[in-house]
């Protein structure tokens, strides 16, 4: 079971709880009037195009495709996939297509490989790994993005963003949704109580965190009965103190796992996971909390809370409403601190691929790659994206402004999750490889060189070289 699937399961099941109502399982196309006198080529003009809401911008220009239909999977259900729906509802609007939606379940590979099999695959799927875009790619299952499609794409994407969704050169992929996975939530109360404010750096944060656990109140959570926890921290801590050429490198495994930039970096993580007084209740204690509880114990019962702070991605805030605590008053956010001399944007995401040719098909991962689509999503909230162009108005609060505002301006430089990058037996599985290693290592911090030597065992054994 892979990381991604693994948190998206998570966030999934708790935002599910906050849904109300039946969920749609398809978008009915509402269609056009047809009645385009200035566009003969039926492609909608950039102002007010006819179906299309009154309070979504129309800045993309799409084909008219009445009776056309269109099949669409993702691995999204709940609140996920009614949001979702709407997207589809607003194309099903401009265009005029049928748009249906099926939940893929968390093995998209083995829906997708089935689908292919019996001839009959979706017309677009959103993915979560790179790692199966590549693989479909090479399998000869994607069809590359249209020229319009990539023209979109291009105006409203980083090149970071552009090149992690192609494969040999060529353009597949539209990150529609995304993930800011270099976050620290924390509780306000404690804070001030504690006089502390937001750190910036790695040595802030220590001395953050020293001041919290003087005032009587254990200041960082960890969920370390789950590995993949302490995977983010490495990457976070990584990405920031050696870059983003070392990150790349190591995540292809083109480096060792005993490289010096590793043993920085432990040996950086270990100023923090080597102090028990830090962690709620101590190295044994993190090593036996789920990530869902790290964050409710931070929140739950206010300034007497187990601690006083908990790092993970923009997910984490399906747990923190479910600790009944209230985000932007109760739980704030900060940036993952800079070890090094920027800070660290880590992410997840979910591309949009074409897996039949058709104009309907481009055309809806055009209107994904657009602000327009992103904004439908946005202003329901539990949704990122890294598209430059979606006014920041549109998400509904300062908390989500300030997390996707963070993944925006990190440009080309933000990296995507390094575990999600490696073969499972390494990087995504209990109880063995990368996850087990750094369990190890939070249970004896002071082991850097024995935790590198058992890494790069388990790496190159994994990734065969």
């Amino acid at each position: 079971m892979r990381t991604t699937l693994w948190r998206s399961r998570v966030a999934r099941g708790a935002l599910a709880v906050l849904a109300s109502g039946a969920l749609a399982l398809s978008a009915a196309a509402c269609g056009g009037d047809g009645d385009d006198k200035d566009d003969k080529d039926g492609a909608q003009p950039n102002a007010t195009a006819p179906g299309s809401s009154d309070v979504i911008p129309n800045t993309v220009r799409l084909p008219k495709l009445n009776g056309q239909k269109i099949k669409v999977t993702a691995v999204w259900t709940g609140a996920e996939q009614a949001n979702f729906t709407k997207v589809l509802d607003e194309f099903a609007k401009r265009t005029g297509a049928s748009v249906s939606y099926v939940p893929s379940g968390d093995d998209m590979s083995a829906f997708i490989g089935s689908k292919v099999a019996g001839g009959d695959p979706p017309d677009v799927a959103l993915l979560q790994q790179p790692g199966a875009l590549r693989e479909f790619a090479e399998k000869g299952w994607l069809k590359p993005l249209s020229a319009e499609a990539t023209a979109e794409l291009r105006k409203n994407f980083a090149k970071g963003w552009v090149d992690l969704g192609s494969h040999q050169g060529k353009p597949y992929g539209v990150y529609f949704k995304a993930s800011n996975k270099s976050l620290v939530w924390y509780n306000t109360k404690i804070f001030d109580a504690a006089g502390v404010k937001e750190p910036a750096t790695w040595p802030e944060l220590m001395k953050t965190a020293q001041a919290i656990a003087d005032y009587g109140v254990s200041p960082v959570s960890v969920g370390g009965a789950d590995g993949w926890t302490l995977t983010d921290w490495f990457e976070n801590v990584y990405l920031s103190q050696a870059g983003p050429e070392k990150y790349d490198q190591l995540a292809a495994h083109k480096i060792k796992w005993t490289d010096p930039s590793v043993k920085d970096a432990l040996t950086t993580l270990a100023q923090l996971l080597g102090k028990k007084e830090l962690l709620a209740g101590g190295n044994n204690g993190a090593l036996q909390t789920q990530f869902p509880t790290s964050v409710t114990q931070t929140f739950s019962g206010g300034e007497k809370a187990k601690a006083a702070l908990v790092y993970e991605g923009d997910f984490a805030a399906a747990n923190i409403t479910a600790a009944k605590a209230k985000i932007g008053t109760d739980a704030k956010v900060f940036p993952f601190p800079k070890v090094g001399d920027r800070a660290p944007v880590v992410t997840g995401g979910d591309v949009g691929v074409a897996l039949k040719d058709g104009q309907a098909a481009q055309a809806l991962l055009t209107f994904l790659a657009s602000p327009d689509a992103a904004q439908v999503w946005a202003h329901r909230g539990g949704f990122v994206s890294a598209n430059k162009n979606l006014d920041l108005a549109a998400y509904p609060d300062d908390t989500q402004r300030k997390i996707a505002k963070a993944l925006v301006e990190a440009g080309d430089a933000f990296r995507f999750d390094m575990s999600d990058q490696a073969p499972a037996a390494f990087g995504g599985k209990p109880g063995q490889g990368e996850w087990k290693a750094l369990q190890d290592f939070l249970r004896n911090p002071a082991d850097v060189a024995g935790i590198q030597q058992r890494l790069e065992a388990d790496a190159a054994k994994a990734f065969k070289n």
